[in-house]
């Protein structure tokens, strides 16, 4: 019964690193442009500020609704 568990476990370990080697993506392709000559930035022209800034907002949104929500049950229980 341990054999068949170990090789259960080896299999599971086997097929997990292949299916990770599977989908692994090669490294970043060549930006091009003239390296020299400015161009476009490495990274390209991805707009992060506008995701990021929403993202931040809407976090401090659903904290702050965490929080009142929080507030509004400890109010109740001290009315108990």
């Amino acid at each position: 019964m341990k054999t068949l568990k170990k090789i259960k476990y080896f299999l599971v370990i086997i097929i997990t690193v292949i299916a990770m080697n599977s989908f692994a993506q090669g490294g970043p392709g060549d930006p091009g442009g003239d390296p020299e000559g400015g161009g476009d930035p490495l990274g390209g022209r991805a707009p992060l500020s506008g995701g990021t800034f929403l993202l931040i907002a809407l976090g401090a949104a659903y904290g702050s609704k965490k929080i009142i929500e929080f507030k509004n049950i400890s109010k109740q229980e001290d009315f108990k």
